[in-house]
């Protein structure tokens, strides 16, 4: 009697069984429903090495998206090791429903392995998304006690910590790899955005109209190409050679804040805030581990109200924020002065930069490890040195942050998880005007 719908429990089932072919890729599964006969779910034996074969039984189950936009993930640690694939930053969920773990074979959602994920991908993705994952752990059996949960669902380590850094340096090590690789499916969404419209009449085409005919609006042979506005149109031709390159080269900036590349074989569509907020937040990282982040002292300094309490958080970070070059002191009741700010931000509001980072303080509490929140105040940090939306780009200004990007792990998506640029082939943008 505690059992609940038919359909629920059968689904329940099919989830075991998948997540059990899902740990044997060598081995065929098949889940038959007796009551209506029906084949629930089949998959024939895969061959191949371990990657390969995992890769065509994940594609099965998971979906050929997935596989994808899906990275290896090979790592080891003191007779541990970890295998799998885990989906780009780009390739996010909104609840927790693709994330897949296995110990030794065993399907688990074990706390730990699930925090050590939200870990890994905390720099990535905001708060509300999720990654995709099929992360299989394996060890000395003694090294692992399978029987704390009445379901086996849960495990526990004998070196909990070093079992959290393999998945987290694991995982952060497999996505800089990636590059500035983002996910098919944001080209794939912008392509399904594209709605040719459907003419009531049968379309007649430019070079279909005779020249005298009414209507006909044929260029002269005298006659020029439209001079597109200055916001659209770049001064200069940009080297052949760049073209060649993964982001291509800038051809113009559109509504002062995207950037058009051309490559070889298609575009791409930059989103340059969001693709130099990522550059600034790599940046600012990489200073604050070698030796702090560089300040920059203002000629005057700036006096911010504040309420006591937020004061009270910022005193509580004050040598934490020197190091990442926000100098700041109490400046008499209710008040703070900014002695500097990070070199890296250039001209910037400094009032709205304190507040972001009081609201980041406020917001994270003691729920966030110490490094997680540092990240998360520099993240905030490097919102406000990246290019403003509404600002013109010179042509070499463009290029140089296509270069960069290339060159910077991560950038294909910006401190939130959302893609920085969208690629679109020549061959999908000749279907969208019919060109078969």
């Amino acid at each position: 009697k505690f059992l609940r719908s038919d359909r629920a429990e059968a689904q329940a089932i099919a989830d075991v069984v998948k997540r059990l072919a899902m740990a044997e890729p060598a081995i065929a599964f098949s889940l038959r429903d007796t009551g209506t006969d029906r084949m629930v779910f089949q998959v024939q034996a895969e061959q191949g090495d371990m990657f390969s074969a995992l890769r065509g039984r994940l594609g099965q189950i998971m979906g050929r998206d997935f596989v994808d936009n899906a990275i290896p993930v090979d790592a080891e640690r003191e007779g541990v090791s970890l295998t799998g694939f885990a989906g780009l930053p780009t390739y996010s969920r909104g609840a927790a429903v693709a994330q897949y773990l296995f110990v030794n074979g065993r399907p688990v959602r074990d706390k730990l392995l699930l925090g050590a994920l939200r870990g890994a991908y905390a720099d990535f993705l905001s708060r509300d998304r999720h990654p995709a994952v099929a992360l299989f752990v394996e060890c000395d059996p003694t090294l692992v006690d399978v029987n704390v949960h009445p379901a086996k669902s849960e495990v526990r380590f004998r070196e909990p910590a070093m079992v959290r850094g393999l998945i987290v340096s694991g995982l952060r090590h497999a996505l800089a790899e990636a590059g500035h690789r983002a996910s098919t499916t944001v080209s794939s969404a912008a392509l399904g955005a594209f709605t040719p419209e459907t003419p009531s009449q049968p379309r007649i085409y430019q070079m279909d109209r005779p020249r005298n005919a009414p209507g006909y609006s044929g260029l002269a042979e005298t006659d020029t190409m439209f001079d597109p506005q200055p916001s659209a149109r770049m001064e200069e031709a940009p080297q052949l050679e760049a073209q060649h390159r993964p982001l291509g080269a800038a051809r113009a900036q559109l509504h002062e804040n995207y950037i058009l590349s051309q490559t070889e074989d298609g575009l791409v569509i930059v989103d340059a805030h969001a693709a130099h907020e990522r550059l600034v937040y790599e940046k600012l990282k990489a200073q604050m581990a070698e030796t702090g982040v560089r300040a920059q002292a203002l000629l005057i300094p700036e006096v911010i109200s504040l309420s006591d309490g937020d004061i009270a958080l910022l005193m509580e970070q004050n040598e934490t924020l020197t190091q990442m070059g926000l100098s700041i002191e109490p400046f008499g009741q209710g008040a703070v002065a900014v002695q500097s700010v990070p070199a890296l931000l250039g001209h910037v509001d400094v009032q709205r930069l304190v507040l972001d980072i009081v609201d980041e303080l406020s917001d994270g509490g003691t729920q966030q490890s110490l490094q997680a929140q540092l990240d998360a105040i520099l993240s905030r940090v490097a919102c406000h040195g990246s290019v403003r939306t509404g600002r013109r780009m010179q042509a070499e200004e463009m290029n140089a942050l296509l270069r960069e990007m290339e060159a910077t792990p991560h950038s294909g998506q910006c401190n939130h998880g959302r893609p920085t640029y969208v690629s679109l082939a020549m061959t999908d943008i000749e279907k969208l005007f019919g060109r078969t």
